[in-house]
């Protein structure tokens, strides 16, 4: 099958483009301003969520598309929401509008895999959250992406689209070797102090909240997963996690596998945060016969702080 990815450069985007050339996919990468160096057979596209033209040649002769791209990181959820909205509702709602038109003139239905996350939850009341738990929009990133999901349900009622949402906590590890580069996130941040020991971990609160980590990998085969499971007018949503641990658990892990214990600042918690948030994993363990591949957080720190030795040995 030809797959378009949109948000291919990211993070995660880069796990799903590789996911699928393994399991012998022909993959589209589509890419905002950025154009990594994706392995061989890739096809590469430049386009923006925000135009709408751009998109209709994206997804022409296309069997599906998983779409990642959008405005992220919560925490930064303090920016204009018109910003939030502007990307991850009316881009998704022209990425539908350019799927539709495919469907038109090609009479195949569409099928998509929609990249959602754990925030929509809020302080939920009850541990482990599964997919029927309510929504507590806390800021506007939550809200846009709970926005985009029920436009995406809307638009697989009437037949023409089969889609999946899959709401992830928390992607951690390397992938195709590359350690995850974002150091808003407690993994990767905590693997960086441990290279420069004389700066102190700045940590939010006293350590206790927790949140559920999954492996970058794993999430990329949940995407290939409900790429094939969907089918016209089905709509599925589903949570990725793998290992709840607190950010104290993360500290220790990484201080013991690095050898390097690490000093920390604590700042005040973040009062809109929840103290936990822990995936119930049921549903898609069941559906789509998706099981983590690591044991445990070790592994996924263990993963992270191999790439950055890696990528501080290459010259």
């Amino acid at each position: 099958m030809k797959i378009l990815v949109t948000g291919a450069a990211g993070y995660v985007g880069r796990a799903v483009v590789n996911d699928l050339l393994t399991t012998g996919e022909q993959v589209v990468a589509l890419v905002h301003e950025q154009v990594p160096d994706f392995p061989d057979g890739v096809e590469t596209l430049r386009a923006d969520l925000s135009g709408a033209r751009t998109l209709g040649p994206a997804v022409r002769d296309t069997d599906g598309v998983c779409h990642l791209a959008g405005l992220a990181r919560a925490r930064l959820g303090n920016r204009p929401p018109a910003q939030y909205y502007a990307v991850n509702v009316t881009g998704t709602a022209h990425l539908l509008n350019a799927m539709a038109a495919e469907t038109e003139r090609t009479g195949r239905p569409g099928s998509l895999v929609f990249a959602s996350t754990s925030t929509i939850y809020g302080h939920p009341a009850r541990q482990p959250v599964d997919e029927t738990s309510a929504r507590d929009l806390i800021n506007p990133y939550a809200t846009s992406k709970a926005e985009a999901e029920d436009l995406i349900a809307r638009q697989t009622n009437t037949g023409a689209l089969g889609a999946t949402t899959l709401r992830i906590f928390n992607a951690a590890g390397a992938s195709a070797g590359r350690a995850d580069q974002d150091l808003t996130r407690i993994i990767p941040r905590a693997v960086a102090a441990a290279t420069r020991p004389a700066s102190p971990l700045v940590i939010n609160g006293d350590g206790t909240a927790v949140r559920d980590f999954v492996h970058v990998r794993d999430v990329a085969a949940a995407f290939t997963r409900a790429l094939h499971a969907n089918s016209p007018g089905r709509y599925a949503v589903y949570n990725l996690g793998a290992h709840p641990a607190s950010v104290r658990d993360v500290v220790e892990s990484v201080g013991r596998l690095t050898g390097r214990p690490l000093p920390l600042h604590h700042r005040p918690a973040v009062a809109q945060e929840a103290r936990a948030l822990i995936a119930d994993t049921t549903s898609i363990r069941t559906e789509l016969d998706w099981t983590p591949t690591t044991e445990g957080l070790d592994d996924l720190v263990r993963d992270q702080w191999r790439a950055v030795l890696r990528a501080e040995a290459t010259p």
